[in-house]
């Protein structure tokens, strides 16, 4: 919700993350905190087939070029991300409008109708269910490259335990810090990708179009 919003303008803007929480549960009730649930579950499956069979695919081919694995696991996490964003992009489009709807949960459309609905009125390209897709293919090709090239350069730098449970602390350690590194680095496209593909603040009118020009807009207004 607080990607959603239109700048410090915004008549329903929230305060801070406590009072994003109050409001929705005031407003919405507890279900709506879970609006847009279904397109993600929906995509969830393929999404990671996709991640983790092109990574495999991209190592492989990179692997003719030469290339130091430091970089190839890097370049093949950018290519896996990339792939998986033109997979998950309609659901996405489908979810954030969702939760853009702010009146309850039992008063919302159904994932399925929402996305029909969509079709009908802007269609399939990028200006409808592709809407966004610049900075969906920022968000998963940025977080996939820093993720798989941080995650398998530091795996294969600290030495293996031969005690079970503190090779499991030793994976799970590199995984929590390589998910947090990627995600601070790729929140900008997030946010772009939801005030691109969220209402607009005046309606019949686009002040978010494209990735890079929206993040110069919110740098500009909101810093």
């Amino acid at each position: 919700r607080f990607q959603i919003q239109r700048g410090k303008t915004d008549p329903t803007g929230y305060k801070s993350l406590g009072d994003c929480f109050r409001t929705i549960f005031q407003r919405e009730g507890l279900f709506g905190f879970y609006k847009g649930i279904f397109p993600p579950i929906l995509a969830e499956t393929p999404k990671r087939a996709v991640k983790f069979f092109t990574f495999e695919q991209y190592k492989k081919l990179l692997g003719y070029a030469s290339l130091p694995p430091g970089l190839a696991f890097a370049v093949a996490g950018l290519g896996s991300g990339l792939t998986e964003a033109v997979v998950v992009n309609p659901f996405e489009v489908v979810k954030v409008t969702l939760q853009a709807n702010r009146n309850a949960f039992t008063e919302q459309p159904s994932s399925f109708v929402q996305a029909r609905q969509i079709i009908k009125t802007d269609g399939l390209g990028f200006q409808g269910l592709n809407k966004g897709l610049t900075a969906t293919l920022g968000r998963h090709g940025v977080f996939n490259m820093v993720y798989f090239g941080f995650y398998f350069n530091v795996k294969n730098i600290l030495p293996v335990n031969k005690d079970p449970n503190l090779e499991f602390l030793r994976k799970f350690g590199i995984g929590l810090v390589s998910g947090t590194i990627a995600s601070i680095i790729n929140i900008p496209f997030d946010v772009a990708k939801s005030r691109i593909q969220g209402p607009q603040p005046v309606p019949g009118e686009i002040k978010y179009r494209t990735c890079f020009k929206t993040m110069a807009t919110v740098y500009k207004e909101e810093g």
